[in-house]
């Protein structure tokens, strides 16, 4: 089964092969429910082995649910020919080289049943002292590790005398010197694989006086459920929404009378329409995880099984106190996998929900998911906003993905552009090592030689520099010319078999290519390659975000279509925030000023909006979605985005403003903005409020006045240029 690594997954793995040179003995992955953790690892483990010798990957997982099995045999379906073995199959034949071992640790420590014998764990420590004596090379991943924090496991991690483990878990524990390696949230809710925000208790009445919490919690569910059903129908989207009911470990009252509600609602486990998976009592489970299974609701005790997957569960209703932290937010990540590892562009389907009258529950999750987790309510369009309407620009439906052709032509114009390389060869070559680019036939190493007293920095520097050649041996360094071709793609979102093709068509003789640089033999190119990594990596990331590189190609069709605001939107806040302002400027009715998710550019600009005596009304823009305003603009791979700028303002003198914030200047004068598009952004901005007579621009904050200030004309990163005018002179 081939599959497409997301951008941050394929960051992911060169952090980790990054990680894996440096001296530190821990790597901590600490990724969300959902963000394919699996797959992150298995292609990482692929990826080490193909690039070193001798290396034995050691899979650690929890005792529950048959964990092991699981990840070998996704290990199984997403690496081709990988060595994958459980713990039957090492004691059948030991540990080789490239082996990716899967062990549930329970089996090792576990008196019992499922433990080894006496005589076996002698068996398993032979091998073990069998495969060290051998040269090879342990290497440990500790699945879930909050769960394997234990002395039995630290006992087991310490048999193989790793010199590296790493540790995977959504909420891990702090480790001393460890490389902590975070796949931020926002880009895996940015690539569809989870829900983008989980709303609390939405449309509760202020104060509630419930009689009974379960009647109140499972109708507010149920309502969702049937509306989130009918929309998948709707869409001919075959997903059946799934409630999770949580109770109590110690009550079995509750459990009675959860059952005997949902009997009046008519799901009934002998309709198939409720699950139960409590240690002692499970029915309806079979298909369970299955998108169009039967069961509507599932009651659970404890977080369900570690790694459980059901994608299809969108709503929680939590009957249960006092459990901790870490589990709780387990429970949570249960229903925030997208169905189909993609958005629907809707926020009903787009968004999961939990019901709860239990406040520290509540406040905990706020905590640890932050912005993720919010309170809301829906708010209705204003009558007189009814009738305005923008053209908006969408993607063509046909996939585009990254172009290895054109990245080869960018690569190449790149070359030209810094280094003024031509057709001449031979010319070219002088050029780059007038550059600092090596040539050898020989692995170049450098180390420095003289003497010091004083172990200083500076004097360390002043030492000769010594270069070390070593002749290329192609099976050693084979690997690293691998690891070097990877560690490139990486940077750049692009696989291992592109990058290695556009290394060969830029610099290897034979191959024919209008794009060609150099003209060397394969054992040359393994060299350049190895000996100029960083420069390669460097120049070649550099030239896939140079805004003078955007080469004309035929971009997909455009699709334009005319749209207003949305007529009612899911409004989330943060309940907790000290100014609950309403802000009467806002097209929608209730807009607080709590307004959530936004960042620190856009509270000031909407505060700015309602303070304004130029600005007659404001709307926020979504950022995902048909339903919002979006202009489309072509990356330098010749892929295209969808840019969705943050307002449409209208002023007092009935002019339209489509307006993009983005992170302010210093008081020094420093960019605060991470966004390498901006620039890119500002001329697709510019074309778009030309052609409909609009006016636009970007806003910034000067941190040195203080002042919000708008580009509208040409875009400069250079706060005190003229391209910037005070934002209350012009809007």
């Amino acid at each position: 089964m081939d599959i497409t690594l997301a951008n941050f997954q394929i960051k992911a793995i060169s952090d980790l092969m990054e990680a894996m040179l440096k001296s530190n003995k821990e790597i901590v992955l600490k990724s969300c429910t959902g963000s394919g953790k699996t797959i992150i690892m298995t292609h990482f483990m692929d990826e080490y082995c193909k690039s070193n010798d001798g290396i034995v990957f050691i899979w650690l997982t929890p005792g529950k649910g048959n964990l092991e099995e699981q990840s070998k045999e996704k290990m199984d379906r997403y690496i081709h020919g990988s060595n994958t073995k459980l713990l039957y199959d090492v004691m059948t034949s030991g540990f080789e080289a490239n082996d990716a071992c899967f062990i549930n640790w329970e089996k090792l420590t576990k008196k019992g049943n499922t433990a080894l014998k006496d005589s076996e764990r002698t068996t398993f420590l032979e091998h073990i002292r069998n495969a060290i004596d051998n040269g090879l090379s342990f290497k440990i991943i500790v699945d879930e590790s909050h769960q394997n924090d234990t002395i039995k496991a630290d006992d087991i991690i310490e048999l193989f005398q790793a010199d590296k483990i790493i540790r995977c878990s959504a909420t891990p524990k702090g480790y001393k010197d460890a490389i902590v390696i975070d796949i931020p949230e926002e880009d895996v809710i940015a690539e569809g694989l989870i829900k983008k925000l989980l709303v609390i208790n939405e449309n509760f009445e202020q104060d509630i006086s419930v009689d009974d919490q379960i009647s109140y919690l499972i109708d507010k569910a149920v309502a969702k459920q049937q509306e989130i059903h009918s929309e998948f129908l709707h869409r001919k989207v075959a997903v059946n929404p799934l409630i999770i009911v949580q109770i109590p470990n110690k009550s079995d009252a509750l459990l009675d009378r959860v059952e005997e509600y949902f009997e009046t609602k008519g799901i009934t486990y002998e309709n198939n329409q409720l699950a139960v998976w409590l240690s002692d009592k499970k029915q309806n489970l079979e298909d369970i995880s299955e998108s169009n299974a039967e069961p509507i609701a599932v009651i659970i005790k404890q977080a369900v099984a570690t790694g459980w997957d059901c994608p299809r569960a969108h709503i929680l209703v939590k009957l249960r106190d006092n459990m901790n932290e870490t589990f709780e937010i387990q429970t949570i990540g249960r229903i925030r996998r997208m169905p189909e590892a993609k958005h629907y562009n809707c926020d009903l389907l787009d968004c999961c929900y939990l019901y709860t009258l239990d406040e520290k529950f509540t406040e905990s999750v706020k905590l640890s998911l932050g912005k993720e987790a919010l309170d809301a309510y829906k708010v209705f369009l204003k009558p007189e906003h009814r009738s305005f309407a923008l053209v908006s620009e969408y993607k063509t439906d046909v996939p585009f993905p990254r172009d290895a052709k054109l990245a080869l032509k960018v690569i190449a114009k790149f070359f030209e552009k810094k280094y003024h390389t031509t057709s001449d060869l031979d010319k070219n070559r002088i050029l780059l090592e007038a550059h600092g680019y090596v040539f050898s036939e020989d692995i170049v190493d450098y180390t420095k030689s003289g003497a010091i007293a004083v172990l200083k920095k500076e004097n360390i520097t002043d030492l000769n520099d010594v270069s070390i050649h070593a002749a290329l041996n192609t099976h050693k360094h084979g690997k690293e010319y691998h690891h070097c071709i990877g560690e490139i793609g990486f940077k750049v979102s692009l696989d291992y078999n592109s990058t290695n093709t556009i290394v060969r068509k830029l610099f290897l003789e034979g191959l024919r290519s209008d794009s060609k640089i150099l003209k060397i033999t394969t054992r040359e190119l393994y060299a350049f390659v190895i000996n100029n990594k960083q420069k390669l990596v460097d120049d070649v990331r550099d030239a896939m975000s140079d805004e003078t590189l955007q080469l004309s190609f035929s971009i997909p069709k455009i699709t334009e279509k005319p749209i207003g605001f949305p007529l009612e939107m899911l409004f989330t806040y943060d309940g907790t925030a000290k100014s609950q302002i309403e802000f009467s400027k806002n097209v929608y009715k209730g807009y607080l000023s709590s307004a959530e998710k936004r960042s620190l550019p856009e509270k000031m600009f909407e505060r700015y909006c309602e303070s304004s005596d130029k600005v007659a009304w404001f709307y926020k823009n979504g950022d995902k979605g048909i339903e919002y305003f979006s202009i489309v603009y072509t990356d330098n791979f010749g892929k295209q985005k969808s840019f969705y700028p943050d307002y449409v303002i209208g002023d007092v003198n009935n002019n339209v403003w489509i307006i993009e914030t983005k992170g302010g200047f210093t008081k020094t004068g420093n960019s605060e903005d991470i966004d390498k598009y901006t620039a890119k952004k500002f001329g697709v901005l510019k074309n778009y409020v030309d052609k409909y007579e609009l006016k636009g621009g970007i806003v910034r904050q000067d941190k040195q006045s203080g002042e919000l200030c708008i580009c509208t004309e040409n875009y400069s990163e250079d706060i005190k240029s003229n391209a910037w005018v005070l934002l209350s002179q012009v809007l």
